[in-house]
């Protein structure tokens, strides 16, 4: 059981808030994943009633950080994003229309040499790119470690950008007047590096999902991705059809 935990009676914030105060940070960090403490465990960490409890469960819940399932307890809702394949899609608008906020740590942002990148792009060995490295969250939590490589030929002025709430491709149509027209992908598992995994916020050792990414533009290609996504947040889903209209049916009358 996690520590007592004494409220301010004197507060003007109610106890319920206080108690809400506490959990969220503990929810967003993963620590109620396995197992949420029940109520009684809460009135007892917390030194409150039943009553203050059970208004702070409700709102959280009314968040949409906890489900509760009658017989059964109280767990930690964590929303899994869809993305539908085929299509050229942006990860933050992804995110953002199933109602989470989407924000971004850059982790680096500046002019490299790639020529690995450069040989999948059929560019010059020496071609020079702009770099740009994120930790995308959905919420407080990380959801995937996206690298992309760009020529900086084109993109040089994306060095400007604060990428920390905005879209790669938004500001490349606004600062370079550039849209990507098709591109291909492949999404794989692989098993993250130590370093990515604690990124990413998972455990070491854990599978994650590979996508692997190439835009164009009418004339040039134009980007190189790799994203490590979280495999038990994200997925993909394809829908196809056999493009056949149903055969006609025979009724006979008598």
């Amino acid at each position: 059981m996690p520590e007592r935990i004494t409220l301010d009676r004197s507060s003007p914030l109610p106890l319920w808030a206080q108690v809400i105060e506490r959990l969220r940070p503990e929810i967003g960090s993963g620590r109620y994943d396995e197992t949420f403490p029940s109520e009684h465990d809460l009135m007892a960490r917390f030194g409150v009633s039943r009553h203050t409890i059970r208004e702070a469960l409700r709102r959280l819940e009314s968040e949409g950080l906890l489900v509760r399932r009658r017989g059964k307890g109280t767990f930690v809702n964590r929303p899994e994003f869809r993305q539908d394949l085929g299509t050229l899609y942006s990860l933050f608008r992804t995110i953002e229309a199933q109602g989470v906020e989407q924000r971004s740590r850059v982790l680096e942002l500046r002019l490299t040499e790639a020529p690995t990148v450069a040989e999948r792009l059929e560019l010059p060995a020496d071609e020079v790119f702009v770099y740009l490295r994120r930790i995308r969250y959905a919420g407080d939590e990380p959801l995937a470690l996206d690298e992309a490589w760009l020529p900086a030929e084109c993109a040089d002025p994306l060095l400007d950008a604060d990428f920390e709430r905005t879209a790669l491709y938004d500001e490349l149509e606004r600062r370079c007047g550039i849209v990507p027209i098709a591109g291909s992908e492949t999404i794989e598992p692989v098993v993250a590096s130590a370093e990515e995994c604690a990124l990413l916020g998972v455990p070491p050792g854990t599978a994650v999902l590979a996508l692997e990414r190439k835009t164009r533009t009418v004339d040039r290609t134009l980007e190189w991705r790799r994203t490590l996504l979280r495999g038990d947040r994200f997925r993909f889903v394809a829908e196809w059809s056999t493009g056949v209209p149903p055969r006609p049916q025979l009724t006979v009358s008598a």
